[in-house]
């Protein structure tokens, strides 16, 4: 069985032809004035249909402003909330800023602290060797001594 064809482009084409056949009637068979009278019933009906469409006029301005007033709204809570989120932030680095600081401080007082006691066992260190070396050279003085002396019959 063959399929039907669809009527729709028939209807189509028959109701066209004759809205230019009425144009053409109406303007006295001048093209013309049909294609201008054709325009300004489109004009007329378009005007017609969007002040009869709902959401126009005040209906469209309270819209605008319920639209505009959300949009606002989300606008102030984003800023609000990234204002929020670098305070945040700021109070961290602050606070992390201030934490280097005290180990910095603390690192300066620990090393000044061992710098001093390394000095102080380097000084001690270095005096306990030269009491050694003066003992030394006095004893060996007085060796000398006494081996030069007795050379001379004053010794022992």
């Amino acid at each position: 069985m063959a399929q039907q064809k669809s009527r729709l482009p028939l209807i189509l084409g028959l109701t066209a032809a004759g809205g230019v056949g009425y144009y053409l009637y109406a303007a006295g068979g001048d093209p013309k004035v049909a294609e201008k009278k054709f325009e300004h019933d489109a004009a007329a009906a378009s005007s017609k249909a969007r002040s009869s469409l709902p959401g126009q006029g005040k209906e469209a301005q309270k819209k605008g402003e319920e639209m505009a007033s959300t949009v606002g709204a989300k606008f102030d809570s984003t800023v609000n909330d990234a204002k929020a989120k670098l305070s945040e932030a700021d109070s961290k680095a602050s606070a992390k800023m201030y934490e280097a600081d005290k180990k910095i401080g603390q690192l300066k007082n620990d090393g000044t602290a061992k710098f001093d006691q390394v000095r102080k066992e380097t000084e001690n260190e270095f005096h306990d060797k030269i009491d050694k070396f003066d003992k030394t050279v006095e004893r060996k003085t007085a060796e000398a001594k006494s081996g030069i002396s007795s050379w001379f019959g004053f010794g022992k």
